[in-house]
């Protein structure tokens, strides 16, 4: 028997061009495209890409709901007995949608998924109990290596058989716990990694622990009455029609906004570009996320010297961390060129 496999990628992938044409809605090919060829030579004579469901990433990212819902009908009318989606390594929208798309397909079709991506792109942490996905590089060097690790893990789930272990299986963990039975028994065992970690040897620790960004806070205004203060915010405000096109999920840019001489950010000129919340409030009046009229009143009364000219805006929802991480060196960097003394920051 040759298992049926569709194969979701993206406009980039498929060759169809890259930011100009990520407004691609999605659409079928039959058998191969792009990195599929891949995929098929790693499948064998064991499994056949029927087809490819083709997408693009600012389509998929405006529209989630929409667009898997449209992805998951050309998928069906394949037959296929799997999905494989990417890999998508640290693209952030593209990791996202293939995260979604096998959420969609397991849910909607109740058939077997893989993708694959890097261990920081937003979509491991949005869908890592959704699917299993293979872990990559941060860019499609690593596609060499990735695609024999997806097309082996896909066989298996095909074949009925269990996965083994993320470190077995080149997955990243889903956060699951499984029992397993051991020779020796947990207090012999810490004693054993220990002892191995005192002498300067190997060892393995069964409970690896999380690794979080810590960043020491800064000193205190030595004076307020002479500062100059800037606003920057992760909540998506930007002036009407959202000129920089930034995404309302994964964001890859942020955007530079002068507010000299404005004292009021008006439904008239100001909105959100953020997804993933209710923009009611924040289309209504801006001010709620990115307070420029208050800061006004208190520039006027003196308890700051000055109200930056310039806010900075981006969108976090699904963001990339080494993405955001970026933005913040680029955007601290133009405001101590500008002379701002600090910051107020604000989300959704």
């Amino acid at each position: 028997m040759t298992y049926r496999v569709v194969h979701y990628i993206n406009q980039f992938f498929a060759g169809i061009g890259g930011e100009e044409e990520a407004g691609q809605r999605p659409l079928l090919k039959e058998g191969v495209v792009g990195p599929g060829q891949a995929l098929a030579a790693a499948f064998g004579d064991e499994a056949q890409i029927v087809a490819t469901v083709i997408c693009g990433d600012g389509y998929f990212a405006e529209n989630m709901d929409r667009a898997a819902a449209e992805v998951v009908d050309l998928i069906a009318s394949c037959r296929p007995d799997a999905v494989v989606a990417g890999p998508a390594f640290n693209a952030g929208r593209y990791g996202t949608a293939c995260g979604a798309v096998c959420q969609a397909v397991k849910e909607n079709l109740g058939l077997p998924t893989v993708t694959a991506m890097y261990p920081e792109n937003p979509g491991v942490d949005l869908y890592r109990s959704e699917t299993y996905i293979v872990e990559t590089t941060d860019s499609a060097r690593g596609l060499r290596k990735a695609v024999p690790t997806m097309a082996s893990l896909a066989l298996k789930l095909l074949r009925g058989e269990t996965p083994g272990l993320p470190s077995e299986e080149g997955t990243l963990p889903q956060g699951r716990r499984r029992n397993l039975f051991r020779d020796a028994c947990g207090a012999e065992r810490a004693a054993d990694m220990l002892v191995r970690k005192l002498r300067g040897e190997p060892f393995e620790t069964e409970y690896p622990m999380p690794v979080f960004d810590r960043v020491p806070p800064a000193g205190a205004l030595k004076n307020l009455k002479e500062a100059t203060i800037a606003l920057v915010t992760s909540g998506g405000i930007v002036p009407k029609g959202n000129p920089d096109h930034i995404e309302a999920s994964s964001a890859s840019r942020y955007g530079e906004y002068d507010i000299s001489g404005v004292d009021d950010l008006t439904a008239a000129g100001y909105g959100t570009a953020h997804g993933g919340y209710d923009p009611t409030y924040a289309d209504g009046d801006a001010d709620r996320v990115l307070p420029v009229d208050v800061l006004r009143e208190m520039e006027r009364e003196g308890r700051f010297a000055k109200l930056h000219d310039f806010f900075y805006s981006t969108v976090g929802n699904g963001t990339p961390v080494a993405l955001a991480a970026r933005f913040g060196r680029e955007i601290a960097e133009k405001l101590r060129n500008a002379g701002v003394d600090a910051v107020i920051l604000t989300s959704t």
